[in-house]
């Protein structure tokens, strides 16, 4: 008897490593694993502006971006998405294609799979709906694009996700839980590690600057206590719609105390973190996406800082429950304690060294890559004898 070929994924996204991003280094990580155990990979993904490297099993297309540099918005999305309809009809045929949101790339990659007969696993790591809904966009948008994820969720083979909460979300568009599977949510234990360099004094955000975060709130609570603590500073990496509002308020608030040095590298993200004071996470409360988990905390431990964490959900507990650093509420004046707070603490060594182990053994990317690797050829194997 033969034996069997190596299965065929297409991983569809329109970020992937070394864009600076969650969904990048979680879709890399899967893309490594589907490999470690043999599988061949191809990821149809967006050009990276200033990067010209080119990485064996990586299509990259040119695409849109916003001012912040980020494919995100109407025309973004769309110059990914139609190129990659084409895309996926002429290219190889695979035993799966795994997509990303957002659910207008589903619809891509749902019309291309139905065209050639091929399953789909979207990876719900967050769902755009309850995001768009909670971040004050119009009612009659909302309704669509919770039509059309929905549509996206129940078209899928099997939907991947990072928490039960999210799991529940997907429960209610109608899709079975027998078609769900909770992988988890973790950072790159390799790029994001702790070192030997001394303790600063910067308190540090790095992620997306959205609606949904409502990041504004770190660089209102710093500037009630700056003059406490003339020697320390707020740096805030990565781009969003809400980044230029809150680098004019930081100019009026506390001029020259706060950095804004955007969309970087994360061998520069996890090197701030090694020496932050904290690093910092955040969530707005009544968005309705208080069920999701902030990433950004995983990235500040892993390097072994502590967090502060301002908002509501499952983090909050997780902060509180194991030690990491300080859960509150996301208000400005409780915020700013706590940001003192940090700044007054004195970690020791081995206080960073227990924060970094810990996230290395619970919230290790190669884990929950390990999980979601498992799900996606169980869905090939299940085509397979269909």
């Amino acid at each position: 008897m033969p034996p069997a070929r190596p299965a065929r994924v297409v991983v569809a996204s329109r970020i992937f490593a070394p864009e600076p991003a969650a969904a990048a280094y979680r879709l890399r990580a899967l893309a490594d694993g589907l490999s470690r155990v043999g599988a061949r990979v191809r990821v149809l993904t967006s050009r990276v502006p200033g990067d010209r490297a080119t990485t064996a099993g990586v299509s990259r297309w040119p695409v849109l971006r916003d001012a912040s540099g980020a494919v995100r918005g109407y025309l973004p999305y769309a110059s990914f998405d139609l190129p990659l309809i084409g895309r996926l009809l002429t290219g190889p045929r695979p035993d799966v294609v795994v997509v990303e949101p957002p659910p207008t790339t589903g619809v891509a990659v749902a019309l291309a799979c139905a065209l050639r007969r091929l399953p789909y696993v979207y990876y719900a790591a967050d769902l755009l709906s309850a995001a768009a809904e909670g971040s004050g966009v119009n009612p009659a948008v909302v309704r669509a694009l919770t039509t059309v994820e929905g549509a996206v969720l129940r078209r899928a083979e099997h939907v991947l996700t990072v928490s039960a909460g999210v799991a529940d979300r997907i429960h209610a568009f109608g899709v079975e839980p027998d078609r769900v599977t909770v992988v988890g949510s973790g950072v790159d234990t390799g790029s994001f590690s702790p070192g030997p360099a001394p303790q600063g004094s910067d308190l540090v955000y790095a992620g997306t600057m959205s609606e949904v975060h409502g990041a504004g709130v770190f660089v209102e609570a710093f500037a009630r206590i700056a003059a406490e603590h003339p020697e320390a500073r707020l740096v805030m990496f990565g781009g969003g719609v809400d980044r230029e509002r809150m680098i004019a308020r930081a100019a009026e608030l506390v001029p020259g105390r706060v950095d804004f040095p955007g969309v970087v590298p994360a061998a520069r993200v996890a090197e701030a973190f090694r020496t932050a004071r904290a690093g910092l996470a955040s969530l707005r409360p009544g968005g309705g996406y208080e069920f999701a988990f902030v990433t950004k905390v995983f990235a500040a431990t892993a390097c072994g800082a502590p967090v502060v964490y301002a908002g509501p959900g499952p983090c909050a507990d997780l902060v509180r429950d194991n030690d990491l650093g300080w859960a509150v509420p996301h208000d400005v004046d409780v915020v700013a304690q706590a940001m003192g707070a940090a700044l007054g603490a004195r970690d020791t060594d081995e206080d960073r060294a227990r924060r970094a182990a810990w996230t290395r053994r619970e919230a290790s990317l190669d884990a929950v890559a390990a999980r979601a690797t498992a799900t996606v050829l169980d869905v090939v194997e299940s085509a397979g004898r269909s």
